[in-house]
C-alpha cells in the first residue's frame, strides 16, 4: 500500500519551540504548537552598498572575492583610459599598484593578491597580460590574439578567456598556464561582451552581444570543449559575473537600456533574483554566488558605486541609534567610560566657564547622581568601567591639569598625577592600565603616557600631534583616532602594542571633538567637529573605517562608552549644551525564519 510519505514526501513537525537555525535548516517547514505559526527557513538574497570606488570608470577589468576585490584598467570618460588599481577590504576601496598598460575593455582573473589582467583597448587592441601580486603588476605571456570585451575564468596560473573582439566577433578561447597562452575550444556561439565565472576547467560563459543581437545563450566548459545550456532570462551584454559553473551570478548589462537584473545559476538553468540598487553595463564583478560584488560601470553616467550581494539565509538588521534616557545635567566637555548598560559621565561645562565635578552612573535607562569629583573640571580623559573609572587630566581656566582620580562605584579617590598635564587627550583602557594619547600641554602633544594604578610613566610618542582626539581599546592593545593638531581636524588613525605607535587606516570624516568605544579591531567613531557639528558614525574593523549609520543629533564635545555593537553617546554641545544620550546597536546578522501562515 501507497504511504503518504511516498506520495507527499515527509510530514510537518510538530515541536513546540522552533529549532537551532542554521543553514541546515535551509528549506524545511515546521509548526511551533506554542505560537501556533507555521514556519520555514529560506535563503534571503539582496544587494547592499558597499564603499564607492576612488575613481569612477566603465569598462575595467576585475578580479578577486567579495572581502578581497580587485579593480583595474578601464575608462573614466571618453575617450580617456586608466591604469588605476584598487583593492577592496568588503568596506573600503584603497589604491594599489598602477598596471603597466594603460587600457579598456579588458579581462580579468584571479584573487587580490594574484591577480591577472589581459587583452583590451589602448587605441588599438592589445594582447598584453599582466600579473599583480597585490602590490605591482609585471608583465606575462601575450596572448595569441588581441581582443577586447572577452569573457574570463579561473585563476592566476590557469586562466580562461574567451569570445570578445578582434575586431570581428569571436568565438575562439585560450587557456593561461601563469606563462604561456595556448588555444582552446571553440564558443558554440560567437559573441563579446559577455560575462564569465568558474575556473579553467569548469568554466561558465554567458550574455553578450554577436554583433547582430543580444545573447541568451550560456555555455560550459569542460577544459577542452563548450557545451550549450539553459539560457539565462533577459538577454543582454555588458554584463558581469561571479561564482562557478554550478552557482553563477550575473548582473546589470545593457538590453537597450541599462540593467540592474540579477540571476542565479545552479547548474542547468538561471532563476531571476532580486535587481541591483542601480542599473548599469560595463561593470566589474568578482566573488560567489553567496558573496558577490560589482562595481563601476556607466548607469546614467560614469560610476564609483560599489554593491554587495548576498545569498544566505541569515538576514541582517540594520545599525541603529535609538534614544536613551537624559543626564540629569546637561554639559559638553565632558567625559565617560563603562558600558551601554552600565555607563559612568563625569567633569564637563554646564555654563560656561564653570567647570563641573558632577558624576553620573547610567543602567542602560536612566542616569543617575553618583560621587563628584574631587576637582572640578572640563575636557579631561576617562576610561575603565563604571565601578573602577579613571579621570586623568583636563583644565580648570586655560592651562592644563596632571590630576588623576579613580572611582570605585560611589567615591573618587586621588590618584598618582600625570607626568605630563594635558587636557583633550585620549582615554584608553582601565583603571590599573590606563593611556593617556595626545592631547594639549603648552602645545598639541603626540606623547603617550602609561598608568599602572598608581604611576603614570612615559610611553611611546604618536606619528601625529594632536589634541581633542577619541581612543578605544586597551593599554598594550589601543586604538587613537581623529583629533585636531592646531592646523586642522585630522582623520588620522594610530594602533598601539604597548610601546609603539603604527598608522592604520584613515577615518572617511576628518573631526576632532569626538567621543569614541571597542576595541583596536572593533572600533567605534561618533559624533565631533568636521567644517561644523556632525553625527557621522565610524566602524573600524583594524585596519579601515566603514561609514554607518548617523546618529539622530550632531554634536561635538561629547562622552562616548561601550563596544562597537552596543555603543553610548551622551552630553555635548549641538548649537546649545545637551543632556541628551543616545545608544547605539550595531548591524546584527542571524538566520531568520520566516512565518508562512497562522493557525
Amino acid at each position: 500500500m501507497t504511504t503518504y510519505n511516498e506520495l507527499a514526501g515527509f510530514r510537518v513537525n510538530y515541536v513546540s519551540t522552533d529549532p537551532t537555525l542554521n543553514s541546515g535548516n535551509e528549506g524545511q517547514v515546521w509548526y511551533n504548537s506554542t505560537t501556533g505559526k507555521l514556519r520555514s527557513l529560506v535563503q534571503i538574497k539582496s544587494w547592499a552598498a558597499g564603499g564607492n570606488m576612488g575613481t569612477a570608470r566603465e569598462l575595467l577589468g576585475s578580479a578577486g572575492t567579495q572581502t578581497a576585490g580587485l579593480a583595474f584598467g578601464g575608462m573614466t570618460t571618453y575617450p580617456t583610459n586608466s591604469n588605476a588599481t584598487e583593492e577592496y577590504n568588503g568596506s573600503t576601496w584603497t589604491a594599489g599598484g598602477n598596471m603597466g598598460t594603460t587600457r579598456r575593455q579588458l579581462s580579468g582573473a584571479g584573487l587580490q593578491t594574484a591577480g591577472l589582467g589581459f587583452g583590451g583597448f589602448t587605441t588599438v587592441r592589445v594582447g598584453n597580460t599582466e600579473e599583480y601580486d597585490g602590490s605591482a603588476w609585471t608583465a606575462g605571456g601575450t596572448m595569441g590574439t588581441a581582443k577586447t570585451a572577452m569573457g574570463s575564468a579561473g585563476i592566476q596560473t590557469a586562466a580562461l578567456a574567451f569570445g570578445g573582439k578582434t575586431p570581428a566577433t569571436s568565438s575562439t578561447s585560450e587557456e593561461y598556464d601563469g606563462s604561456t597562452w595556448t588555444a582552446g575550444g571553440s564558443l558554440g556561439t560567437a559573441r563579446y561582451a559577455l560575462a564569465g565565472a568558474g575556473t579553467q576547467t569548469a568554466g561558465l560563459g554567458f550574455g553578450g552581444y554577436t554583433g547582430t543581437a543580444n545573447s541568451n545563450a550560456t555555455e560550459e566548459y569542460n577544459g577542452t570543449s563548450w557545451t550549450a545550456s539553459g539560457n539565462i532570462n533577459t538577454a543582454r551584454y555588458a554584463l558581469a559575473g561571479a561564482g562557478t559553473q554550478t552557482l553563477g551570478l550575473a548582473f546589470g548589462g545593457n538590453t537597450g537600456a541599462v540593467s540592474a537584473a540579477t540571476e542565479l545559476y545552479d547548474g542547468s538553468s538561471w532563476t531571476t533574483s532580486t535587481s541591483l540598487t542601480t542599473a548599469r553595463k560595463d561593470l566589474g564583478g568578482c566573488g560567489t554566488l553567496q558573496a558577490g560584488l560589482g562595481f563601476g560601470g556607466t548607469a546614467t553616467a560614469v560610476t564609483a558605486a560599489t554593491e554587495e550581494f548576498t545569498s544566505s539565509i541569515d538576514v541582517t538588521t540594520a545599525a541603529a541609534w535609538a534614544s536613551g534616557g537624559n543626564m540629569g545635567t546637561a554639559r559638553d566637555s565632558l567625559d565617560g567610560c563603562g558600558t551601554q548598560t552600565a555607563g559612568l559621565a563625569f567633569a564637563g561645562i554646564a555654563s560656561y566657564p564653570t567647570r563641573s565635578s558632577a558624576t553620573e552612573e547610567y543602567d542602560g535607562s536612566a542616569w543617575t547622581a553618583g560621587g563628584n569629583l574631587n576637582t572640578a573640571t572640563a575636557t579631561a580623559a576617562g576610561t575603565g568601567t563604571q565601578t573602577a573609572g579613571l579621570k586623568f587630566g583636563g583644565s580648570i581656566g586655560a592651562g592644563a591639569m596632571n590630576n588623576t582620580e579613580e572611582y570605585d562605584g560611589s567615591t573618587w579617590t586621588n590618584g598618582g598625577n600625570l607626568a605630563t598635564a594635558v587636557f583633550g587627550s585620549a582615554g584608553i583602557g582601565l583603571q590599573t592600565a590606563g593611556l593617556s594619547a595626545g592631547g594639549y600641554s603648552t602645545t598639541y602633544t603626540n606623547i603617550s603616557q602609561e598608568y599602572d594604578g598608581s604611576t603614570w610613566t612615559s610611553g611611546g610618542n604618536m606619528n601625529t600631534a594632536r589634541g581633542y582626539l577619541a581612543g578605544a581599546g586597551i593599554q598594550t592593545v589601543g586604538l587613537a583616532f581623529g583629533g585636531y593638531d592646531g592646523t586642522v581636524r585630522v582623520a588620522n588613525t594610530e594602533e598601539y602594542d604597548g610601546s609603539a605607535w603604527t598608522a592604520g587606516g584613515s577615518m572617511n570624516t576628518a573631526r576632532g571633538q569626538l567621543a569614541g568605544a571597542g576595541t583596536q579591531t572593533l572600533g567605534l567613531a561618533f559624533g565631533g567637529e568636521s567644517t561644523a557639528n556632525t553625527a557621522a558614525t565610524e566602524e573600524y574593523n583594524g585596519s579601515s573605517w566603514s561609514n554607518t549609520t548617523s546618529m539622530s543629533t550632531a554634536r561635538r564635545t561629547l562622552a562616548g562608552a561601550g563596544t562597537q555593537t552596543a555603543g553610548l553617546a551622551f552630553g555635548g554641545n549641538t548649537t546649545a549644551v545637551t543632556a541628551a544620550t543616545e545608544e547605539y546597536t550595531g548591524a546584527v546578522t542571524a538566520a531568520a525564519a520566516s512565518i508562512l501562515t497562522t493557525s
